[in-house]
């Protein structure tokens, strides 16, 4: 993984990071954060997975949402200068009570006054709806299933202000562009699509003998390492937050992608639902081009399919 947190002399230094919900993202993000000498407080929900953490060396508390706000906001991981909201919304559980923890987590962290930037773990599920080539500007369909609580719980993370963001900055300049340099806003959205990687490989979805739909449907995948590294990005940019997809540059289908993710593990092929409901032309395709060009970012695993064929 390339070093992303090098940082010139106009930047403040990174010196600690909160992951909450410290899981199969959050943890290679705390190890790679440890070696670069960044303080890293993780949570999880239990005692069980935070005795996983501090076996391998990651400081880590629990923390189970939802909370009692009071109780919340004493949390010691609200102490940090950054803030990393990696929980999930266990949708599939049939929670509905996403955005209100993620209120939760960042009322936390204005009553203490010490987070300086909040990245929220958000996914391109967010754009479900919607079709063609869709981006962070798009107007979102509400309607649609599950997109409405993902919204919400972004909007809550992008309306986030700091005001350490002044501390941390020249003192003489208050003001910019005629507006008071206090309370700006250091939110941060990385809108994730599927991920993949150690432990994650996309041939598992098929042991079961799933039968998946729509086969002419494009993939919109990130592989772990490269989620990671753009998490990192946003933690050392000086950029005032904003919504970033998280994609690589892999364009096949789910067909295609899903036969050479049988072949690679030696499974029989996929079986596909014969009557395919949408079109290649109208499949979803997340964009990734306002994310490498505002983080100048080059993808590691950006050919998704090749990965597969090597063996993963």
């Amino acid at each position: 993984m390339s070093n992303v947190m090098t940082s010139n002399k106009n930047k403040k230094q990174l010196t600690s990071v909160g992951i909450v919900g410290c899981g199969w993202l959050g943890t290679p993000l705390a190890q790679h954060l440890k070696k670069q000498g960044v303080a890293v407080l993780a949570t999880r929900s239990n005692t069980d997975n935070v005795k996983q953490l501090t076996n391998q060396g990651i400081n880590a508390a629990v923390l189970s949402l939802p909370a009692q706000q009071t109780a919340l906001n004493n949390h010691p991981v609200f102490k940090q200068q950054c803030l990393v909201i990696a929980i999930t919304p266990q949708f599939r559980q049939g929670r509905v009570d996403y955005a209100d923890k993620v209120a939760q987590l960042v009322t936390a962290a204005k009553n203490n006054n010490k987070v300086e930037k909040i990245i929220l773990l958000s996914s391109s599920a967010v754009y479900n709806g919607l079709s063609g080539l869709v981006d962070e500007s798009m107007v979102l369909d509400l309607t649609a299933d599950k997109v409405s609580v993902l919204n919400q719980a972004e909007q809550t993370v992008l309306n986030f202000t700091s005001d350490q963001v002044v501390k941390a900055s020249n003192a003489d300049m208050l003001y910019v562009n005629g507006h008071s340099g206090l309370g700006r806003n250091k939110g941060f959205v990385l809108r994730l699509t599927g991920l993949v990687g150690p432990n994650r490989h996309p041939g598992k979805f098929l042991s079961h003998g799933r039968m998946l739909q729509n086969p002419q449907a494009q993939v919109n995948l990130i592989h772990q390492q490269d989620a990671v590294s753009l998490i990192l990005s946003l933690l050392a940019s000086d950029i005032h937050g904003g919504i970033f997809n998280g994609v690589s540059a892999t364009q096949v289908t789910k067909k295609q992608y899903y036969q050479a993710a049988a072949n690679a593990l030696n499974l029989p092929p996929p079986s596909f639902e014969e009557k395919d409901s949408l079109s290649k032309t109208d499949s979803k395709i997340v964009s990734g081009k306002k994310t490498q060009e505002a983080l100048h970012y080059a993808f590691v695993y950006d050919d998704l399919l090749a990965w597969l064929e090597q063996g993963h």
